[in-house]
């Protein structure tokens, strides 16, 4: 079967920009990746962004998509399990199912924005408690079974959830993680781990060693899938790729750097770096030659079985994004199709 491909769509947008024109270019990039026979399509979570950006929420814009979608897989991804009441997550999760027909991966990770948990009520010193209650809690709904538990989300009294997933147990559940404490957990209790963009290779390398020997420890198989998600920018040579995407991926990433997504990540990764640094084997950028090397380490040293690739930005015209869309359908996605990724040891 080859490696599969999905598309993470790009749901943050400028203050000054029209929200239904920037929801318009997400459709365009659906269809295409639709006709073109890329295997999923993706949206990301966050609330109150902080500078001049602006984004759509995770779970509408997906519902929408998937009207655009036709036979490609829905990704939830990721979604901010603790800030969010466990019988929402389970109805929530169920219905996307429902709409994806069954074809349903959920993302789930901590997250890392003070704002975000003060939004929500949710004290940063319990985030890792409140995330792995809220796992046992929607797993247990999601099993069927008459249910009995309180919080600081709720209370339940003998309740039993109808919407059951169609996916059984449940949907795949991919476990996002930076630090090297998220990605044992991923190795306790996810069905995979959700590898990062953030980091470069060699921190992905440590830490897949890290989750293999994690898994091992617990008794747990090693996963079939491997994900992974990469920035990337296609063009008929890497000078012309990163005039395109340059000045567009630097400014996500001082987002990020504002945020502080580095905070989360292990002490000698660091996002506020100049831009020719932070591309080091971080981003996927150049030729489809070039792509394809770049990501060649992944699926034959890490096990990636499949990508999730951004390649458009906030700012980026949608010309651009589709430019690299067409170049990665054309040339890159046959050649990975063709890849037979070596098998977790």
């Amino acid at each position: 079967m080859g490696i599969r491909i999905g598309i993470i769509v790009n749901n943050q947008f400028h203050l000054s920009d029209d929200p239904v024109a920037r929801l318009d270019e997400q459709y365009l990039m659906i269809r295409h990746a639709r006709d073109r026979g890329w295997h999923s399509f993706l949206a990301s979570m966050h609330y109150l962004p902080e500078g001049d950006a602006v984004q759509l929420q995770q779970v509408p814009l997906l519902a929408r998509l998937q009207a655009e979608a036709g036979e490609m897989a829905m990704g939830v991804a990721i979604f901010l399990l603790n800030l969010h009441n466990p019988v929402y997550t389970a109805e929530t999760m169920a219905t996307l199912g429902v709409i994806a027909r069954g074809r349903l991966t959920l993302g789930i990770g901590l997250g890392y924005r003070d704002v975000e948990f003060d939004a929500f009520a949710v004290p940063k010193g319990q985030r890792v408690r409140r995330f792995e209650e809220a796992l046992a809690l929607v797993k247990r709904l999601w099993g069927g079974e008459a249910v009995s538990a309180e919080g600081p989300w709720g209370r339940l009294r003998d309740v039993r959830l109808n919407l059951l997933p169609i996916q059984r147990p449940h949907p795949p559940i991919w476990f996002a993680a930076n630090h090297d404490n998220a990605v044992r957990r991923a190795a306790r209790l996810g069905d995979c781990w959700y590898i990062n963009p953030h980091a470069t290779l060699e921190t992905n390398r440590r830490q897949m060693a890290l989750y293999v020997a994690e898994r091992r420890a617990a008794g747990l198989p090693l996963p079939a899938e491997v994900p992974c998600r990469k920035e990337i920018f296609c063009a008929r040579d890497r000078r012309t790729a990163l005039a395109m995407v340059g000045p567009y991926l630097e400014e996500k990433y001082r987002l990020y750097a504002q945020w502080g997504q580095d905070k989360a990540m292990p002490a000698d990764e660091r996002l506020d770096l100049p831009f020719e640094e932070l591309t080091r084997q971080r981003f996927v950028i150049g030729s489809p030659e070039d792509c394809y090397e770049q990501l060649r380490p992944y699926w034959e040293e890490l096990g990636v079985t499949q990508f999730v690739f951004r390649t458009h930005f906030i700012g980026m015209p949608i010309s651009h994004a589709l430019h690299s869309m067409r170049m990665i359908s054309d040339e890159l996605l046959p050649a990975l199709r063709a890849v037979q990724p070596a098998p977790l040891r």
